[in-house]
């Protein structure tokens, strides 16, 4: 097992490599907590893959934070210039997996909560080519809030190698990350702003709204190259928590793309 990553083998595992999810806390959590709060190991027993849930590179309260450089953390401070480089830790974690014959390096898919799907989000903008798809959680984001307006993510600072396909969830009660912007400093600029963003670093055209049930709606973009399609699932009602999650559906959005 990689240091510091909890890495879990599906109950039922097939011939061959498998499809591995990135699982990434929120801020001040673990590893070992978010695989016990996102009930996403019974998806990858049903369904045949593995996690890998690491701990951020910052220590911070009873856990860690992720190191977005540029972008403070949760305590409203930047990362230190000698914090550990997450991107790098988090593509040399799927390297030595895949090394070990367990992974499929086409079949590899980060999600996270909070300030993991912020960590999440950032894997798109600069390792794009690593990710078949990414499925962050009350954390979506496209790059920095730009300077000048900080309503609308900074275009300099997300710039995907290869479009990324992407479906988030989050909550309209969340008064965390706010899906209406504001916010802490690393917040600031709407969903449906980073939405706009992704659709336009994917090549999407087409916006759109559609019910998905009763508590949940879906906003987002279709026209993409590719099959890549661009959107976030909102819960009504929904707080800052892996509650917005239907983990069976984030499933078959990950499990229908390959890199």
């Amino acid at each position: 097992m990689p240091e510091g990553a909890q890495v879990r083998l599906p109950a039922t595992q097939t011939t061959g490599p498998m499809p591995l999810v990135l699982l990434l806390h929120g801020s001040t959590g673990t590893g070992a907590d978010i695989l016990r709060e996102s009930g996403l190991a019974a998806t990858a027993d049903r369904h045949g893959f593995v996690i890998a849930a690491p701990n951020g590179g910052i220590a911070a309260g009873n856990g860690y934070v992720w190191n977005i450089p540029g972008v403070p953390t949760v305590s409203g401070t930047m990362p230190a210039a000698d914090a550990r480089d997450d991107v790098a830790y988090l593509t040399q974690l799927i390297d030595r997996l895949v090394a070990t014959g367990c992974v499929d390096p086409a079949r590899v898919y980060a999600t996270g909560l909070s300030g993991g799907g912020r960590m999440t989000s950032w894997l798109g903008c600069v390792a794009a080519r690593r990710f078949a798809a990414i499925a962050p959680v009350v954390g979506l984001r496209a790059g920095r809030p730009a300077g000048d307006d900080p309503t609308q993510p900074d275009p300099a600072t997300c710039r995907a190698a290869v479009p990324v396909p992407l479906l988030a969830f989050s909550g309209d009660a969340d008064t965390t990350n706010p899906i209406a912007g504001g916010g802490a400093p690393y917040w600031r600029y709407s969903q449906a702003a980073a939405l706009q963003r992704w659709a336009a670093i994917d090549g999407c055209r087409a916006p759109y709204v559609r019910v998905i049930d009763a508590r949940t709606y879906e906003q987002g973009y279709t026209g993409c190259p590719a099959g890549v399609s661009v959107a976030a699932r909102v819960r009504r009602g929904g707080a800052h928590s892996w509650s917005v999650v239907d983990n069976e559906a984030m499933w078959a959005f990950l499990s229908h793309h390959r890199r």
